[in-house]
């Protein structure tokens, strides 16, 4: 018996408590919250754990530690051996193995939204829809304007992604004066903007193909939808060809990250048992519980209610679809583990500030701080009038225009995704220094800039 279970004092009503209670912790774990809300919640979260983690990878840059830290993103680590080994640098493997998992969230998320969430509703799925495309055509056209003619012109695809950590981490500095459709529209748009970068890492930034690896992973992806349709529900199948389909998309050419997408689109999203079925099942089982009552002091002396507790669990668990308890589980995993040893990895810059000035005049740089801030803006806000003028859509309930704006403004925080297109488009260190220097500098413009307004453009409401 440990001390917690001598500190359990008996209530009135029967059930135990704890004098601990009542700590902020506990109160905020034993808050019920929506699936919005939770997802809300996380996304903030680890949208000031990424702010920290960055700033740590650009002290380490800029310190005499930054030998030790490029010394330990490049160490070679090999996977297998024999007839089949994998060997990359650990920052290689970050962005290309763990990141997959990042990839697999997004494509939870975009199948959740379009099934049951905000893009679920056609007429209200199109303002944010229509957003999202004006925030990634707009950027996109600026840097190429600025970078015509240039071998940088690859990297046009850089100002595209809005970081949606980053961005909720912003609004939950400012909290409740936010209405929550205006999150919702945030949320939507940022989604379907992660749709549009995985379509462009697909069709723009892949290496030569692999027709035998490519094979490999059409029969990986081939056995998941057949999973899929044959009704298999546990997630090893999903887990053991996804990896298959991952490995396959590594030697292929196509970028490995997208198997984390695709794998995400074969997840069952629908519910084992039907709601009436299972209020019935739910009643029986508690009747049989109380009527197996007995003068025990502790459940765990009574096998009958612990078997019909088993069965409730069961049950429960098998409302809860693939999809919704997979993203469940992971999300904690990706938003404070798997983006923060991507920032880690990749934020850290050596700022050389002899140089600076030179940096912030290169044509990538430019091209990318001016495609965030300005093309996010200009983007979201024109596209989203237009739909608005058209009739086409309608603002969400308590949604201002000057409102629209400020999220246009707060959209240009690019981190996660940008950085990550960089890389893929520069092989060259110096421009992709470039465009990391452009992309950390416009999210902290656009942070900053998306703080105020929105500060200036909502109200606190009343207690």
């Amino acid at each position: 018996m440990t001390k917690n279970d001598n500190r359990l004092t008996q209530k009135e009503d029967g059930c135990l408590s704890n004098p601990f209670e009542h700590n902020l912790i506990e109160r905020s774990f034993r808050k019920a919250l929506t699936p919005f809300e939770e997802f809300v919640h996380k996304e903030a979260s680890s949208g000031l754990l990424l702010m920290a983690c960055t700033v740590i990878a650009l002290a380490l840059a800029n310190s005499a530690l930054y030998p030790l830290y490029d010394s330990i993103l490049h160490h070679k680590l090999t996977i297998g051996g024999g007839f089949f080994s994998v060997s990359h640098s650990l920052q290689h493997w970050i962005n290309d193995g763990l990141m997959a998992l990042f990839f697999f969230m997004v494509g939870l998320e975009i199948k959740r939204e379009i099934l049951v969430g905000e893009l679920a509703d056609r007429r209200q799925a199109i303002l944010p829809i229509a957003a999202a495309i004006g925030g990634m055509i707009v950027p996109a056209l600026i840097y190429a304007a600025i970078n015509n003619g240039t071998d940088t012109i690859s990297g046009w695809g850089v100002p595209m992604a809005t970081d949606i950590a980053f961005a909720m981490g912003v609004l939950a500095l400012l909290g409740k004066r936010v209405p929550r459709p205006l999150v919702g529209f945030l949320l939507a748009l940022a989604i379907v903007d992660d749709l549009g970068a995985v379509l462009v890492i697909a069709a723009f930034y892949t290496d030569q193909i692999n027709g035998l690896a490519l094979l490999f992973a059409g029969f990986a992806f081939f056995m998941l939808v057949a999973s899929n349709i044959a009704g298999i529900r546990r997630p090893f199948p999903y887990i053991f060809f996804g990896i298959l389909l991952w490995l396959g998309m590594l030697e292929s050419g196509i970028h490995a990250t997208l198997a984390g997408v695709i794998t995400a689109l074969t997840i069952p999203a629908n519910s084992f048992c039907q709601a009436a079925p299972f209020v019935r099942r739910m009643r029986q089982l508690n009747t049989q519980f109380e009527n197996t009552q007995k003068d025990h002091k502790h459940i765990m002396q009574n096998i009958q209610q612990q078997k019909i507790l088993q069965s409730m669990g069961n049950f429960i668990h098998s409302m809860e679809s693939p999809l919704q308890r997979m993203e469940h589980n992971l999300h904690i995993w990706v938003s404070f583990l798997i983006i923060p040893i991507f920032a880690l990895a990749n934020a850290g810059i050596p700022i050389d500030t002899s140089t600076l000035g030179q940096t912030f005049s290169t044509p990538v740089t430019v091209g990318v701080m001016v495609g965030l801030i300005a093309g996010k803006l200009i983007g979201i806000f024109l596209f989203s009038w237009l739909v608005l003028k058209l009739r086409l859509s309608q603002l969400p309930k308590d949604v201002t225009m000057p409102q629209i704006a400020s999220v246009s403004l707060l959209a240009g925080i690019g981190f996660t995704m940008s950085i990550f297109i960089g890389g893929l488009a520069f092989s060259n260190d110096s421009h992709l220094l470039n465009a990391k220097i452009g992309v950390l500098t416009a999210s902290l413009i656009a942070g900053v800039a998306g703080y105020v307004a929105l500060r200036l453009c909502t109200t606190k409401p009343e207690a």
